[in-house]
């Protein structure tokens, strides 16, 4: 696989670099003009690492926050987890967004609260709420699928509710959890390609703005692909040496 990585662009350089159709010079990064392009659209990494993160550990929170009603023997509680993880897992991405960036300030001004804002924020509060949904089904399999035998233990011993969740329920739950919440961690970066279009400065808006000036489009286009392509295997990677420390990955 890691060869076939290092194949393919080589091919696509070596094969095509004296085709007029083909303009590799725009991100060769041996030339002047090449390397401040290659440069810019680099730079972009950083709020795309900075949004997805920040996303991620507010979906983490929220998700819980969403889970633990659906676990409830109340039948209303079980409604809320329900109603809020179907309506949603029901809005594209797309669609959210704008309602967050454009709407959400209208509502706290409605509100009598003037509160911007920003590209910044509004990616991550999109991407947080998006990925909860989703964050709480996870969170609602892997504690279910804990003995109940160990509540009851725990209740004997005199743990409450709380004690219980975090002492004896949640640890175990989470080395269960730990790939499909590396999958949505995934799914965050890559999604947040989508801040492009309300003018956050990350890896896609730097593309985008790149190709307006040199017209190359597919050869931008294409080390952006790598440049996504690279930051989920970096945290494929990360993500398999967490699984080993903690013991969720049983093999090891």
């Amino acid at each position: 696989m890691k060869k076939l990585l290092l194949i393919v662009p080589l091919l696509l350089l070596a094969g095509c670099s004296s085709s007029q159709t083909w303009g590799w010079y725009v991100i060769d990064p041996t030339t002047a003009s090449g390397w401040v392009n290659v440069k810019f659209l680099i730079s972009g990494m950083g709020a795309t690492i900075q949004i997805s993160l920040i996303a991620a550990a507010m979906s983490i929170v929220i998700g819980l926050l969403v889970a633990l009603p659906g676990l409830s023997e109340k039948r209303g509680w079980r409604l809320v987890n329900r109603v809020y993880v179907e309506f949603i897992r029901a809005i594209p991405l797309l669609p959210m967004l704008f309602w967050v960036f454009y709407g959400l300030p209208i509502v706290f001004k409605s509100m009598g609260m003037n509160v911007p804002i920003d590209p910044f924020w509004g990616a991550i509060i999109t991407l947080a709420i998006s990925d909860s949904a989703f964050t709480a089904e996870i969170y609602r399999a892997g504690i279910q699928s804990i003995a109940r035998g160990q509540s009851e233990a725990a209740q004997t011993i005199g743990l409450n509710y709380v004690q219980t969740m975090r002492y004896v329920i949640l640890p175990q739950a989470i080395r269960r959890i730990l790939p499909p919440l590396a999958n949505q961690f995934i799914y965050i970066v890559k999604m947040s390609a989508f801040a492009s279009v309300i003018g956050m400065q990350e890896l896609t808006r730097r593309a985008n703005e790149l190709v307006v000036t040199e017209y190359r489009p597919l050869e931008i286009y294409t080390l952006l692909v790598f440049e996504y392509l690279i930051l989920v295997l970096i945290i494929s990677a990360g993500v398999r040496w967490l699984e080993r420390r903690m013991g969720a990955d049983e093999r090891g």
